[in-house]
């Protein structure tokens, strides 16, 4: 007996009320289609439905069985729209939220590149640095840096994100080298606005942990603004390594306290849970994690 057949068959014929119509649905006998059920109720070893001349119906076992199968069946069809779709040439309107510094930075010549792999994709690219509600504001997937809180989204890690306290030499050549976390209290701190904590900060080294109030002058909701005050010497700033690793390099911002460590958050790319990722979406999440990776170039030493 082909098992999976005849669980086909048993659901349809739960669902038409008949064996005749299964039978018909299936392009099979009647004969062989009662032939299939009764297999499947021999090998189980119960009685799955009543019969009489009038009508079919369920015993208890074929009511539990009827259900568990249909959700098996659905799983399987589901499976196999999948394995198709990954086949298939992704396509179609592709609406997308993420953080203006990080899409500046190192969206701009990512995105052309995958336009190239998959040029029936349209992309749209929303630069908003606030959270957006996917769902009602209708956007496919979101570009999200941060420590994720719990929800009803689905996220898939991109690549890290170090968080680096910096500060420009002339500045602490005027006001000092902070020599331990506690001394960071006394410095004007370049605040990002959007931050979950923006008003203290976090530093750990080894066994030690340490949280720290912070004061200062300026407040920005753009991670951009905030280094380019920094590097005009106006404080110190807490910045992802995405954004000021150029800078660094360049000598225009140095690192504060590095021998102390900011607990890391990541990039992520987010969406709505359902029963399927759409292809257009999968395949840009896909290629974000392949260029980015867990070792992104931002993070290499220069040279």
């Amino acid at each position: 007996m082909d098992k999976l057949q005849a669980m086909q068959l048993f659901v349809r014929v739960v669902d038409a009320g008949s064996y005749t119509a299964a039978a018909d649905q299936m392009e099979i006998s009647r004969a062989l289609a009662s032939k299939l059920v009764q297999s499947l109720e021999e090998q189980l070893g119960v009685r799955l439905l009543h019969r009489t001349t009038r009508k079919l119906s369920l015993t208890e076992a074929g009511e539990r069985y009827y259900q568990r199968v249909s959700e098996i069946l659905g799983a399987l069809n589901e499976a196999e729209a999948v394995a198709s779709e990954l086949q298939a040439d992704p396509r179609g309107r592709l609406r997308v939220s993420a953080p203006m510094s990080f899409a500046i930075h190192h969206l701009g010549s990512a995105i052309a590149e995958f336009q190239q792999r998959h040029p029936r994709i349209e992309l749209e690219l929303n630069l908003n640095d606030r959270q957006v509600d996917l769902v009602e504001e209708g956007f496919d997937m979101a570009i999200r840096i941060a420590r994720l809180a719990d929800s009803s989204l689905v996220a898939r890690r991109i690549a890290p994100c170090r968080l680096l306290l910096v500060a420009s030499p002339a500045y602490l050549a005027r006001a000092g080298q902070p020599q331990q976390p506690q001394d960071l209290a006394t410095h004007n701190f370049l605040s990002y606005t959007l931050a979950a904590r923006r008003d203290e900060i976090v530093l750990v080294r080894g066994n030690e942990r340490h949280t720290v109030n912070l004061n200062g002058t300026l407040r920005v909701n753009n991670g951009d603004v905030i280094a380019s005050a920094a590097i005009a010497g106006l404080g110190i700033c807490l910045s992802p390594s995405f954004l000021v690793w150029q800078r660094l390099h360049r000598g225009e911002l140095v690192p504060v306290l590095p021998s102390w460590q900011i607990p890391d958050i990541a990039v992520h790319a987010v969406y709505a849970a359902g029963r399927t990722v759409p292809a257009k979406t999968r395949s840009l999440i896909d290629f974000l994690v392949e260029r980015f990776g867990p070792e992104p170039y931002w993070d290499r030493p220069p040279g």
